[in-house]
């Protein structure tokens, strides 16, 4: 797997300089590289794995597992798994979406039942900077479609003539016929509301058609401006000068032995440094996940090559399903400082050293031995302020301990600077000890964080009591 290289640690080191004794559990990049990529994902079945994750790669083939290869965003929406991931980016770069499928297979609904009467829903989620992310909500796409019985493998795309986007989908319907996936679009412009549904893709008789993804072409590479990648049987190809207008088919890529019935889930990916890009597929019929197929020129089948052994390397865990965007440098500095994972660790009390501070009910409190993930946190870069710390739940990932009217609780970082600021710590020598460690408030620093009656505190500490009470050993 290739390494991270040293602007992660640039970004991390003021905040981590009191935790010596921690190592951070990602590798490095280089000072010099360029911004790399980022992959949104799915990576099984069962309520886990049918989730978001993040993966990160310098190169655009070599992948990591982000955020310790753990869930990133978890649906807590409709039926609350999510497949088939896309990751949309607004023209000015101000907000991002991602948009999946709101399915859980194995968790309460099985294959059958998710095509003949599945949710028609999408599962929405919006940022404005790729850390903080909203609650999840339910966009209904395929309600207005008449016998629309799901809504799969969501896809959005800018179209500068109507300054808004194509969202696109595929519902399975009876129509003409034949009951079976086909493709439909809306336009919407905050993926809260969208126009009524029209047919965009629609293959000649029973043929169905689930995944779709279309990439724009920069000047002078072939004759189309968009080239879109469908799995229908084949992985056919197409191309086009306008989202919504003719499209041409191609050919598609059984010349390099590769047809719907073994890969799905097209996904595309320019690389930065050269005119050549990465169609990814999905393994799904060998189970093992996502492949890259690269060409020159994407609107030419003949171009494709099937990758040469061990030129790529796809990370821990399964990449299935999802989508990749380039990151700008002020995009991948913040992804980096925030989902790539450090060490679980717990906090033990100074003068009650066999309980430690853990989370019960979303609130917090210090109980003994405790071992379990209630009681382990992810000591991260603080939310407001350098050299400063947070505490991020390991179970409860997005949740971090705060401060409000002097008690602490778990609570989900809703993104404001007041949040930040509650949750942010100045770690120092402990108050009763100073091998140990104190946590003073930021935005109140005469405060520090200590136990009483066995719950966290925020409190001015004036006694040996208290300072006793305020001082805790970060350990394993």
């Amino acid at each position: 797997m290739r390494t991270l290289l040293s602007r992660l640690a640039a970004v991390l080191v003021a905040a981590c300089l009191l935790l010596t004794s921690q190592s951070l559990a990602a590798p490095e990049r280089a000072a010099a590289a360029e911004p790399g990529y980022l992959m949104t994902h799915f990576i099984g079945e069962g309520s886990n794995g049918q989730q978001i994750y993040f993966s990160y790669s310098t190169d655009g083939l070599n992948w990591s597992d982000l955020n310790g290869g753990g869930i990133a965003l978890r649906s807590t929406v409709g039926t609350k798994g999510v497949r088939d991931p896309a990751l949309v980016r607004s023209p000015d770069g101000s907000k991002y979406w991602i948009i999946a499928t709101d399915l859980c297979i194995s968790c309460g609904q099985n294959w059958s039942q998710s095509i003949n009467d599945g949710s028609r829903n999408l599962v929405v989620w919006e940022s404005t900077d790729l850390i903080n992310w909203s609650e999840p909500w339910l966009l209904n796409v395929a309600g207005a479609i008449p016998d629309g019985r799901n809504a799969w493998a969501p896809e959005a795309i800018w179209d500068p003539a109507t300054n808004n986007y194509v969202l696109y989908w595929a519902t399975n319907v009876p129509q003409n016929g034949a009951t079976k996936h086909r493709i439909f679009y809306a336009r919407t412009s905050d993926f809260r509301t969208i126009t009524t549904p029209q047919i965009y893709i629609d293959r000649p008789g029973t043929q169905e058609l689930i995944d779709t993804q279309i990439v724009e072409m920069p000047a002078g590479v072939g004759n189309y401006r968009y080239v879109r990648a469908s799995g229908d049987g084949q992985i056919t190809l197409e191309g086009s000068n306008s989202i919504l207008g003719t499209w041409t088919n191609l050919g598609n890529l059984s010349g390099i032995g590769l047809t719907g019935a073994q890969v799905e889930g097209p996904m595309w990916m320019k690389f930065r440094d050269r005119n050549e890009w990465a169609l990814y597929l999905d393994q799904y019929s060998s189970g093992r996940g996502y492949m890259p197929v690269t060409s020159t020129n994407p609107s030419v089948p003949g171009t494709y090559q099937l990758p040469a052994s061990g030129s790529y390397n796809m990370g821990v865990n399964k990449k299935r399903h999802g989508s990749i965007l380039n990151l700008t440098a002020a995009e991948d500095t913040r992804v980096l400082a925030r989902w790539t994972d450090t060490p679980a660790k717990r906090l033990q009390s100074f003068n009650f050293q066999d309980r430690y501070v853990r989370h019960a009910n979303f609130d917090v409190r210090i109980d003994q031995n405790i071992t379990g993930p209630d009681a382990q946190f992810r000591i991260r870069p603080g939310l407001a302020g350098t050299g400063t710390v947070s505490f991020e739940s390991v179970n409860y990932r997005g949740y971090f301990l705060r401060h409000a009217n002097n008690d602490f609780q778990l609570v989900r970082n809703d993104g404001t600077a007041q949040f930040a600021a509650d949750a942010t710590f100045n770690q120092v020598a402990g108050l009763a000890d100073s091998t140990w460690s104190s946590f003073q408030s930021y935005n109140h620093p005469d405060r520090y964080i200590r136990h009483y009656a066995y719950y966290l505190k925020l409190d001015p500490i004036t006694t040996a009591t208290g300072r006793a009470d305020a001082t805790f050993r970060v350990t394993n």
